[in-house]
């Protein structure tokens, strides 16, 4: 059992390394975290940008991997507190999105302005306690190669998309979607599927 692993399976032990890394009621890790741990945990491809402007709210016990040439553009936030966050190769994550882990994000993804990815969901079943008290939850979200997610789109924690994917802006997507389709609305739904004996984009039949 690694020396994570053990911190984990302890709650007292968790709970002082949790303090250590974080102040108490943030998500944003301590400066000496940001400055004297991150950079030896984290992997960044050559030629990868990430914008002054990011909040990388990333800790070093969940892995955070950017693939070469990937961009992470301004006042976007990346958090791995729950879960790992991994962008593929040449991605390129838009203006103002927010990613929370468990993210995996495939090679060559373009996702637009105003994206919200989230693997978090916040326990409410207790109705004795604020939401804010209560556990959360987490099941990853998977995005596949090749795909275009448009601006303001929202993806909920469990879903997988698949490869060369198009999510229409403002689309809210809460059921995994398959490879080389088009998906729209609010919950999404598939309206175009590629035809391989056509080799044509047709339209889905309500």
């Amino acid at each position: 059992m690694d020396l994570v692993t053990k911190i984990k399976s302890n709650p007292a032990v968790k709970k002082k390394a949790l303090w250590l890394l974080i102040p108490k009621g943030e998500a944003r890790p301590r400066w000496w975290v940001k400055t004297f741990m991150n950079p030896f945990y984290h992997k960044r491809g050559k030629r990868s940008i990430i914008r002054s402007t990011v909040r990388k709210d990333v800790l070093p016990f969940n892995q955070f991997i950017l693939g070469e040439g990937a961009v992470i553009e301004d006042f976007s936030v990346i958090n791995n507190g729950m879960g790992e966050v991994v962008i593929g190769k040449n991605s390129f994550i838009g203006l103002s999105n927010v990613i929370i882990g468990p993210v995996e994000i495939g090679n060559n993804v373009i996702l637009a302005q105003h994206v919200v990815i989230s693997g978090l969901n916040h326990g409410y079943e207790d109705i004795n306690l604020p939401v804010k008290d209560q556990p959360c939850t987490f099941q990853k979200i998977t995005i596949g190669d090749d795909g275009w997610i448009g601006a303001n789109v929202t993806i909920t924690s469990g879903v997988t998309i698949g490869k060369h994917v198009v999510v229409a802006g403002g689309s809210v997507v809460t059921k995994s979607l398959p490879d080389y389709c088009v998906a729209a609305g609010n919950p999404a739904r598939i309206i175009k599927q590629f035809n391989f004996n056509t080799q044509l984009w047709e339209k889905v039949q309500k």
